[in-house]
């Protein structure tokens, strides 16, 4: 089965640039794997593809991309910078380097992929880069409404995207108010929570599933696309990769909507980006690169 791009939704980036609403990511899915993944979703129908510097497999997307024989201009390409690589000079490297590993002109979308650090420093390189046609687009990724808000008010330049955990059980709605008050696409990593709190089987989801003849990974997808949010499945199998672009024969109710809704629980399914602690735990993992780094000779 291959997907008749023609029905893909796409959103509009507040600079023009038009970006697929339904992506494959790649988080998690090895070098050994990633390579046949990309070729897989390509064939089936993907042109939205999800990678970052810190999924260790650009170049196997690059790869994948450059021998599928779909023209370059028919692919969106997302990367994102991270935590070691952000302030000025450091984070136009990292940037070249994620374009000679993805065998690329230029990057569709390129986003700051963690709120912490020298973000400033780093957004005004992709600024730069942006000005010179190297990304045609630029975001960010996990800033809650408050930081979102902060970096919005002191850019010249504001984010195009916001890509954050975005599922039934943790909606973030207020986030996409503020998202929209500012002109920023809301998208969406872990659409399925990963399954978490016991998402596939909710009774809710699959009541709503079974009155469309689809699955609930297919209702979480349809929800998520009706209120507005690009999402980024993930999947390493040919066929569920089918199953998750046979969204757009259907149409959730308002009733559905609203019923989803109230599955809500405001809650992240894996942590909190507010917590001291896990700042604190991204700090030390950014000191312990960057001297693994050091004693590599790179």
């Amino acid at each position: 089965m291959t997907f008749d791009s023609r029905n893909m939704m796409f959103a509009t980036l507040s600079n023009g640039v038009k970006m697929p609403m339904l992506g494959h990511g790649v988080y998690q899915v090895s070098q050994d794997d990633c390579e046949r993944c990309v070729r897989d979703a390509l064939e089936v129908g993907y042109r939205h593809i999800d990678t970052a510097q810190s999924y260790y497999n650009e170049e196997q997307v690059g790869t994948a991309i450059a021998a599928s024989g779909i023209d370059r201009g028919e692919t969106f390409l997302t990367s994102k910078v991270w935590l070691e690589h952000f302030g000025e000079g450091a984070t136009r490297a990292s940037v070249e380097e994620s374009l000679r590993k993805l065998k690329t002109d230029y990057i569709d979308l390129m986003l700051l992929h963690q709120p912490f650090g020298d973000v400033f420093g780093a957004w005004r390189d992709l600024v730069e880069l942006y000005g010179e046609g190297k990304v045609r687009a630029i975001g960010i990724s996990n800033f809650y409404a408050d930081r979102m808000v902060e970096f919005c008010e002191f850019n010249d330049v504001k984010p195009m995207v916001n890509q954050m955990e975005r599922h039934p059980l943790n909606q973030n709605s207020e986030l996409m108010e503020w998202e929209k008050g500012y002109g920023i696409v809301s998208e969406a990593w872990a659409p399925f929570g990963e399954g978490r709190g016991g998402l596939f089987g909710n009774h809710v989801l699959v009541d709503i599933a079974a009155s469309h003849d689809k699955t609930t990974a297919q209702v979480m997808l349809r929800w998520n696309l009706q209120r507005g949010v690009a999402v980024i499945p993930k999947s390493v199998h040919r066929e569920r990769m089918v199953e998750n672009l046979d969204v757009f024969d259907f149409e959730l109710t308002n009733e559905q909507m609203s019923a989803i809704a109230a599955l809500d629980t405001k809650t992240s399914s894996f942590f909190s980006h507010a917590d001291p602690k896990m700042v604190q735990w991204f700090a030390q993992m950014v000191e312990e690169r960057k001297a693994k780094l050091r004693g590599s000779g790179n």
